[in-house]
């Protein structure tokens, strides 16, 4: 895609970059035309920047590349807490209070070990199949289900899902419910994406494999009878992180036009300062949000890259109609209220749906937080609008 169809991207003119004698290299910075001409301090002031370096050489090489651009982050929003509705008491109650932070394995089996505690059992559907897509980073899995009262033949409109964890933890099977039920309720196909996970694969990974596999449900459109001009993403958590990121990938493309995305308790902006009264006593902390950034973006300056912190998007204009979930007691209410008010205020359609009583992760828990089928409810209003 062309910088002058994605207002995000920009194609600098030259990469400075310094390299070690092995050939490794261990920094670089990006400069325009016009950053070259004016700054003639450049080539001084990376050099001071890599002095402690030895054996190395520092270049400055021409480029077409496209790069994403990014803004200063968003002052922040703070939620206003009432009452935390009884389910998210009972469930705080009885989530066990380890005396050591879990291993990342044990998270990601205490995640598969407790879905027949979290969900019901799976609704029926009219067709499911799962497919093995190529993708930059090597093949990963979809899960393509239809909802249980549509039409045979019919081309119908995709939602295109990626789950939440964190971009650590998850996989098809913890959100399948969630894909199954949105499928029914909205009389849609839904396609749910199993992309590569942090920290065995970090960013940008789980963002390319989410582009990739939208660009798939386009080009295989006509072999999974869905229309291609009725195209949505969606996700919780950060995978609202990936679908936001995706359909800021997507715009300007001459062939893919989004049709909408839903964002239920989206991460936007991994700069964002989060609020200090959620350090305890939710679901998901503040401490547990920094532990997921390191697995995915260990590198804070990468973190200002709109690919993961969509908030700090240059442009969010022309942006399909967008839905957003937000739960209250929830680290990332602020950053999800900060996204609508921008997207609102760049000419979105734009609808914000909140569950002030409830916490983080409470659409894939309806058998403890039974909110999750209002949400579901309010999901399938969306789509139905967009289909």
């Amino acid at each position: 895609m062309s910088s002058s169809t994605n207002p995000n991207c920009i194609t600098p003119s030259y990469i400075l970059e310094f390299q070690l004698s092995t050939g490794c290299s261990v920094g670089s910075r990006t400069l325009s035309d016009g950053l070259l001409a004016r700054n003639g301090q450049a080539l001084a002031a990376a050099q001071r920047r890599f002095s402690g370096l030895a054996n190395g050489r520092l270049s400055l090489h021409p480029t077409d590349k496209e790069l994403p651009m990014t803004v200063s982050s968003s002052v922040p929003f703070r939620a206003s807490l009432g009452e935390m509705d009884p389910e998210s008491k009972a469930l705080m109650a009885a989530l066990p209070r380890p005396t050591s932070p879990p291993s990342l394995e044990m998270i990601r089996d205490g995640l598969r070990r407790s879905r027949p505690v979290n969900q019901p059992d799976l609704p029926h559907m009219a067709k499911t199949r799962e497919f093995a897509i190529a993708g930059k980073h090597g093949d990963f899995q979809l899960r393509y289900h239809r909802g249980m009262e549509t039409a045979k033949n019919a081309d119908l409109p995709v939602l295109v899902w990626f789950h939440g964890g964190g971009w650590a933890v998850g996989d098809l099977d913890s959100h399948d419910w969630v894909c199954r039920a949105i499928a029914n309720a909205a009389s849609y196909a839904v396609v749910n994406v199993d992309y590569h996970l942090a920290p065995e694969h970090r960013f940008p990974v789980a963002f390319d494999d989410a582009e990739t596999a939208t660009r798939w449900v386009f080009a295989n459109a006509a072999m999974l009878k869905i229309d291609p001009a009725h195209i949505l993403v969606g996700g919780d958590s950060a995978g609202g992180n990936l679908a936001a990121a995706t359909a800021l990938a997507l715009l300007g493309d001459p062939q893919i036009k989004l049709h909408g995305q839903v964002l239920a308790y989206p991460i936007t902006d991994l700069t964002f300062e989060y609020d200090p009264r959620f350090e305890s006593g939710v679901a998901l902390t503040n401490g547990d949000m920094r532990v997921f950034m390191d697995h995915y973006v260990p590198d804070h300056m990468q973190r200002r890259d709109w690919r993961c912190s969509p908030l700090l998007a240059p442009s969010l204009k022309d942006l399909p109609p967008t839905e957003i979930i937000l739960a209250g007691f929830d680290p990332l209410y602020d950053e999800g209220e900060a996204y609508a008010t921008r997207l609102a205020s760049e000419g979105v359609e734009t609808r914000v749906a909140r569950f002030p009583g409830q916490m983080h992760g409470f659409i894939s828990r309806p058998k403890l937080m039974p909110k999750a089928y209002e949400a579901i409810s309010e999901i399938a209003a969306f789509l139905k609008t967009q289909s």
